[in-house]
């Protein structure tokens, strides 16, 4: 879930905190402070939801529900953008509800909710609520005047903070609302899945205003919070903030904490990069391997073979997803991912970026994909097949899947891979077991079933870039290559790809 932010565009949310606000103003804490950038993008970004909502009613269409979770360092000023959009909520979404809930009651009680009467009392129109221990309502004459001119009852007109209980998750459910629901997570990554469970619940009524929000550093790789980057990913509008990179905080302070803990350590990753722990030993492939992959510049080898690697997903599950490597250089072609889509399309589209990038090599996970493989021979083209849980004789990897995967780690170590959140989970978030083989131990990578058990998604990213290690393809440079020059894959001729309607 992405929306392209322009940072000269001002949406209404944005305009809503920056009107209220005294900001700049002499003897106030806004002095001078301004929006942080982060906030702005946030805060634009359910403005374009908004507006998107708008013209699909007028179309005949349910509107769609925003849902972000955002991993973050310290400092950046997440209780306070929290605070604008309940504020935003219940002044300009007449008669919306608002739960904040936070990891403890302590939290919710003396940080979430101080900082929301730090900012009801900076409001222009703070005159319009009452605020109370854990509630903001509107006061009795703002209730009257609602109900007179608006026929608003203000029953769920409120911003509340409410706590929870892993016990009695029952207890946090139940709101429903025409007006609007917005829904706050505030350090989101100790509040457990049965709370998330039950919250789904409060969306079900298809209204213009649904928002789901969370907000926390990411103190655990397990959780409901840790799976909206990886298992429900696709759900969720999600982000890493680095606090170095936010305006207002300490730099050389939070460097200092990187550079004494190390950039790997618990405390670096959580308290100022904004991400998740490094996970346990049974992790088959390093985050440390991958982001440096993502960092190293592109190493161009111009005889090195273009090899195609694509994973065919099951219709209606996963995504599938295609891949493109030459040599060391897995990052200048951009992956393409596709949701729902049948075998005749996905042949069809396999072929056009076939010929569109004169590739070398066209690899295929066959598990899911022999449809696609035949119909692409059909229209002439090579394809290669790959069995992931073939035999291989390499005995010390279990299957063939283990054996690229193992290709794979070793390439990364020199190579470069594009910076999308997606692949860099798919290729850390595996897990591997050894098992007998002929009486020595072999490596078994994790099946997606067995990572699907443990609640993560399935890496069709990390298996299309696998299967481009599958066998040998000769590079283009060599004597025989030359003398086989001008001779394609196949061009596809008279094919009609509209009829398909990729786009």
């Amino acid at each position: 879930m992405s929306t392209i932010w322009d940072p000269q565009i001002k949406e209404v949310p944005r305009n809503f905190v920056e009107f209220v606000y005294p900001w700049g103003k002499k003897g106030t804490p806004l002095e001078t402070m301004k929006v942080r950038g982060w906030q702005a993008e946030t805060l634009d970004e359910v403005g374009y939801q908004i507006k998107h909502n708008g013209n699909r009613t007028l179309n005949g269409l349910d509107p769609k529900m925003w849902q972000s979770a955002d991993c973050s360092g310290r400092g950046i000023g997440k209780s306070s953008l929290v605070a604008w959009l309940s504020q935003w909520n219940v002044s300009c979404n007449l008669g919306s509800s608002t739960v904040i809930t936070a990891n403890t009651e302590t939290q919710l009680k003396s940080r979430t909710w101080a900082e929301m009467g730090k900012w009801h009392t900076l409001m222009i129109n703070s005159h319009w609520f009452e605020r109370g221990s854990l509630t903001l309502k509107p006061a009795p004459w703002f209730v009257e005047a609602v109900k007179r001119d608006l026929a608003i009852d203000e029953g769920y007109y409120y911003v509340m903070g409410q706590t929870w209980s892993e016990e009695d998750p029952d207890a946090f459910a139940g709101l429903h609302n025409p007006f609007g629901v917005t829904l706050i997570f505030d350090e989101a990554s100790g509040i457990p899945q049965s709370i998330h469970d039950v919250s789904e619940g409060f969306f079900t009524e298809p209204v213009i205003h649904r928002y789901w929000f969370q907000f926390s550093n990411g103190r655990r790789n397990s959780g409901a919070f840790y799976q909206c980057f990886r298992k429900n990913r696709d759900m969720w509008r999600t982000r890493h903030i680095d606090s170095r990179t936010v305006e207002g905080t300490d730099k050389e302070y939070l460097q200092k904490i990187v550079d004494k803990n190390g950039v790997d350590s618990y405390k670096a990753r959580v308290e100022v990069l904004g991400k998740f722990p490094l996970a346990g030993d049974k992790q088959f492939i390093s985050e440390a391997a991958v982001e440096a992959a993502k960092k190293r510049e592109v190493l161009k080898d111009n005889g090195a073979p273009l090899i195609m690697g694509v994973d065919i997903a099951r219709f209606g599950k996963d995504k599938s997803s295609i891949r493109f490597r030459r040599g060391r250089d897995a990052r200048s072609i951009p992956g393409r991912l596709y949701a729902k889509k049948d075998n005749m399309w996905m042949a069809h589209k396999v072929a056009e970026l076939a010929d569109e990038y004169d590739v070398d090599a066209i690899h295929i996970d066959a598990g899911n994909g022999t449809g696609v493989i035949d119909r692409l021979r059909e229209l002439g083209y090579k394809v290669t097949e790959v069995w992931f849980g073939a035999k291989t004789p390499a005995p010390e990897w279990a299957n063939v899947r283990s054996e690229i995967w193992g290709k794979m780690r070793d390439w990364l170590d020199g190579a470069c891979i594009d910076d999308t959140q997606r692949l860099t989970d798919d290729l850390t978030a595996p897990e591997y077991t050894y098992q007998d083989k002929a009486g020595e131990s072999a490596i078994q990578l994790e099946s997606k079933d067995s990572m699907r058990e443990r609640g993560e998604a399935s890496p069709d990213d990390g298996d299309a870039l696998a299967v481009t290690f599958y066998g040998h393809v000769s590079r283009t440079d060599t004597k025989r290559s030359r003398k086989n020059r001008g001779k394609k894959l196949r061009q596809v001729r008279g094919v009609n790809y509209d009829v398909y309607n990729y786009d």
